[in-house]
């Protein structure tokens, strides 16, 4: 493989990576608080790219008017969804809150197919994101280089708010003890609320990107993304940021430099994810940023 194409193939690991980091925040912030996983978070990223294309297609809405808006119905989604199906099987057993997790996704998705129609649909790419560039003989989608940009800005912002704000000062306090925080008057409600409503946010967007970036909708469309992204924050250290970040660069570059020097591998890419899985856990059950945590009851 030569200079040029390697770095073809680094710039769009990085971007792949980068998608893959966005939503593995949202499952890495709900398992710290909770110690739940929101199977569930890869329909939300897929209802993002959704409303984003009827708000665009069928309203006639500005494409930036129809991504803000897309954003804020997702994260009202992603709340109203804690409340329904996860609050109320709080102070349940594990299983019973997980069965419920499960059971919204298959809700959801299937719901998906009856309201949107199980046929792909062509997400409509707004000129800003259909630009190419050429640079050192490197072929560059504008959407390859914007991936990385958000993620980092919204990495920047979200560490801000959990370490520089009362409310991630409480986050981390209801992450750390629940019936401790409620002790000392922290509003567990809200916070879980709010940290839903971060996630829903992160998906929602990193659905519009995935969409940009592979423009065909599909109801199922968030299946495969929502697990890589799940193995992504296990291997960086579910519960950590930083380890959902980690994990979502290095199973994107993993992912696609392993077929760009594999080629004939490119059947089986999407099972890159769970060797990754494995061989991580195998040397570092906690992931590789991950602390040893004890279990909520």
């Amino acid at each position: 493989m030569d200079l040029q194409t390697f770095l073809q193939q680094f710039v769009n690991a990085l971007s792949l990576g980068s998608l893959y980091a966005l939503i593995a925040i949202g499952y890495t912030m709900v398992y710290g608080i909770l110690r739940l996983i929101n199977f569930a978070h890869g329909d939300v990223f897929m209802i993002g790219g959704y409303l984003a294309f009827y708000g665009v297609s069928m309203f006639l809405m500005p494409w930036w008017l129809a991504v803000c808006l897309a954003i804020v119905v997702t994260t009202a989604f992603g709340v109203g969804l804690e409340r329904v199906a996860y609050r109320p099987l709080r102070d349940s057993p594990r299983i019973s809150i997980m069965i419920s997790a499960i059971g919204a996704s298959f809700l959801i998705e299937n719901l998906a197919i009856v309201l949107f129609d199980a046929r792909p649909k062509a997400f409509p790419v707004s000129s800003l994101f259909a630009a190419n560039y050429v640079i050192g003989g490197v072929h560059v989608a504008s959407v390859s280089l914007i991936i990385p940009v958000v993620t980092a800005v919204l990495l920047a912002l979200l560490l801000w708010i959990v370490h520089r704000t009362k409310t991630g000062m409480a986050m981390r306090a209801v992450s750390t003890d629940i019936e401790a925080a409620r002790l000392m008057a922290i509003d567990v409600n809200r916070i879980v609320s709010i940290t839903f409503a971060i996630g829903s946010a992160l998906a929602a967007i990193g659905g519009i990107l995935w969409a940009l970036k592979y423009p065909r909708l599909e109801p199922l469309m968030g299946i495969m993304p929502g697990l890589k992204c799940f193995i992504a924050a296990v291997v960086g250290g579910i519960g950590s940021i930083a380890g959902a970040v980690l994990g979502g660069l290095l199973l994107g570059l993993i992912e696609l430099m392993t077929i760009a020097v594999l080629p004939e591998l490119t059947g089986y890419k999407d099972a890159f994810a769970f060797v990754l899985l494995i061989m991580v856990l195998l040397v570092k059950p906690t992931g590789l940023l991950g602390k040893n945590q004890g279990e909520k009851v």
